[in-house]
């Protein structure tokens, strides 16, 4: 499951994000994000519909259809080609759906591979824009798919030159380039994640912040998320929306593992106001009692009442 989203998007795809034209921190210099619509992840709809059976934009109409029927008015799909963006287009405006974050994935540890993850991000990031798009969120490739192969620490340093690369190119475009972990970059003392962020320029990469995925990561510890929070905050552009009970991720958001009115408090108190973006996905042990415009529904209600102080 760990992988899944990057295997859906493709290995070969690229993308990243950038900053907007300021010498502020992104997150504080942004606050036309305080007035956006909580955002929905297409990755959570992929893991209700596998469970189903189905497969999420096999019919690009009906699926956006649901989206809109649980209440849903913003969207980050997970892109791979500029043609995604074409067919998403009329179904966005069709729906009243906005879309002011994409995902896409990028490979950038080694040189050859960055510059071509490079080009295709920016391609997607310019069609996507056109569309109302202004963060674009990646998480780049680990060195193999399912393992736990770290980068060396030349593998790093490149990376974190062109993460910063491609952040420079996409604030030129007037877009935020918003950086992405999963649980690997969270081990070994969490090397990859800081130095992600402590050797690229904060006006070219901001954070994305899964707040699950770095608990998780730390050993499902709040204590290391609240730590990130606390060093990183400023540079906080979204949070990744995801509740667990015991470890394993709910159907629904709620109350859990880790404490988000907290996450709301603090963030509040930074002054920052990031998109908020519900990423509620299933794993093999999650309850099983609905579907996802159901569970959508209650996850917009939910995230409603516990961001309060970060929406409207």
């Amino acid at each position: 499951m760990n992988f899944s989203r990057r295997r859906f998007l493709g290995v070969t795809t690229s993308l990243t994000g950038a900053a907007i034209l300021s010498d502020t921190p992104v997150a504080t210099a942004n606050p036309l994000l305080a007035s956006m619509p909580i955002s929905c992840n297409s990755y959570t709809w992929l893991t209700f519909y596998e469970r189903q059976g189905k497969k999420w934009m096999a019919d690009p109409d009906a699926s956006m259809a649901e989206f809109a029927r649980a209440g849903l008015t913003a969207y980050e799909p997970g892109l791979s080609s500029i043609d995604e963006v074409r067919t998403l287009a009329p179904l966005l405006k069709k729906y009243g759906v906005s879309m002011p974050s994409i995902y896409v994935n990028s490979s950038l540890h080694r040189t050859d591979e960055a510059r071509k993850s490079i080009d295709a991000a920016l391609a997607i990031a310019e069609t996507a824009k056109a569309l109302g798009t202004r963060i674009v969120v990646t998480n780049p490739n680990p060195i193999k798919w399912g393992t736990d192969e770290d980068k060396t620490d030349a593998d790093l340093i490149e990376q974190a030159k062109n993460l910063d690369r491609l952040g420079a190119e996409l604030r030129k475009r007037g877009m935020t380039l918003a950086y992405h972990t999963h649980a690997p970059e969270h081990r070994q003392a969490a090397r990859e994640f800081h130095h992600m962020l402590l050797a690229s320029d904060p006006k070219n990469v901001s954070l994305c912040l899964d707040a699950h995925w770095v608990y998780r990561g730390s050993g499902n510890s709040q204590v290391a998320l609240f730590d990130v929070v606390k060093l990183y905050g400023k540079r906080i552009a979204e949070v990744h929306i995801r509740q667990s009970q015991n470890g394993i991720w709910t159907e629904t958001f709620g109350d859990g593992d880790i404490d988000y009115r907290r996450l709301t408090s603090e963030l509040k108190a930074q002054g920052v106001r990031p998109l908020l973006v519900l990423e509620q996905c299933l794993e093999k042990e999650s309850p099983n009692t609905m579907g996802p415009v159901e569970a959508s529904k209650q996850d917009l209600a939910s995230a409603r009442d516990v961001f309060a102080g970060l929406v409207g």
